[in-house]
């Protein structure tokens, strides 16, 4: 039900800064074969190619509803939708696909699995860019979106390239929860989600810097807004669940997380359900997993919202990049 339902420095609380930034890694790590995709990631990927700086690229924004292979525009209707941008070559008339997802779906990335045998809970939650030749007219057509917003050279786009492996091989980890104050919008950002959109958002801002000049468009995306107060930091899985751990809290975070199983029958469903309403708004707790530690959130009126809220198309730091 759940899953249904950094840029900017926050003021500084309590001697911390908000939002928590997000973390990057030196290198991406091999994913375990206990992570299994019951859909495969990016199955018909490829390099992206290096294009002739003379050549005039067109910038398309996708969008569509979340799972629309499997429930059509159900999700559409509730503004849970995905994002991803499109490319197509002047000079060789071929277009491409660029988009950040989950290697394993979504609840894997939002929730851990709890294996027998091991104390601490186990995370499938790595995300990656998939790039691919050709644009699904229809899929992005027909309930969501597909418009051009800018065009730029192939010395422009080459740049972004080189940028993307950077920003793939350094931010590897999913996070689906925006966590904040209120549903006030000038309110306290606790933590920043890392999900496709925010992906996209990060390419149009570094074809922005590169020289690209995007058209004046409104451009909406989906966020999923847990409401807390300031989150209280609990650590990282070595001093929660490691030999010298505080055993009191494992525990407790083990049994937040055990309502989100997945396979569950429909009376299983309905009884974690219960246990899941206990915890989150009876009880004001949510245990989130960030950059590898854990934070209990204080959680707030109204616990959950997700918004389609308009952000802007960047400007950039050039005026001009090879056009």
């Amino acid at each position: 039900l759940l899953l249904l339902l950094a840029a900017a420095w926050g003021p500084c609380l309590s001697g911390r800064r908000w939002p928590v930034p997000y973390r990057r890694f030196d290198y991406r790590p091999k994913s375990d074969p206990y992570c299994q995709a019951r859909y495969t990631f990016c199955p018909t990927g490829s390099a992206i190619p290096v294009m002739k700086e003379e050549d005039v690229i067109e910038v398309y924004r996708l969008q569509a509803p979340v799972w629309e292979f499997k429930y059509g525009d159900l999700l559409g209707h509730l503004k849970i939708m995905h994002d991803a941008v499109g490319f197509k070559s002047s000079l060789t008339g071929k277009n491409y696909t660029m988009e950040w997802y989950e290697l394993f779906q979504l609840g894997n990335c939002t929730f851990p699995h709890l294996r027998p045998g091991m104390d601490a809970p186990f995370w499938c939650n790595q995300g990656a860019a998939c790039f691919y030749e050709g644009i699904d007219d229809a899929h992005w057509k027909e309930n969501g979106t597909l418009i051009l917003v800018t065009t730029v050279s192939g010395l422009m786009f080459n740049e972004m390239a080189k940028w993307v492996k950077y920003d793939n091989e350094t931010g590897i980890y999913y996070e689906t929860w925006t966590v904040q104050a209120s549903p006030d919008k000038q309110s306290v950002v606790w933590f920043d989600s890392y999900e496709c959109s925010k992906f996209i958002l990060r390419t149009y801002q570094k074809l922005a810097d590169v020289g690209a000049v995007f058209k004046k468009i409104q451009t909406n995306y989906t966020s999923i807004i847990l409401f807390s107060g300031e989150p209280v930091y609990l650590g990282n899985e070595t001093s929660i669940f490691g030999p010298q751990g505080n055993k009191t809290l494992a525990t407790a975070i083990r049994d937040f997380y055990y309502p989100f199983k997945p396979h569950q029958t429909v009376r299983e469903f309905f009884v974690d359900l219960i246990k899941i309403i206990d915890h989150v708004i009876l009880n004001g707790q949510f245990y989130l997993f960030y950059n590898l530690e854990y934070w209990l959130l204080p959680m707030k009126y109204p616990y959950l919202k997700i918004i389609y809220e308009e952000v802007p198309l960047p400007t950039g730091s050039k005026t001009s990049f090879g056009v």
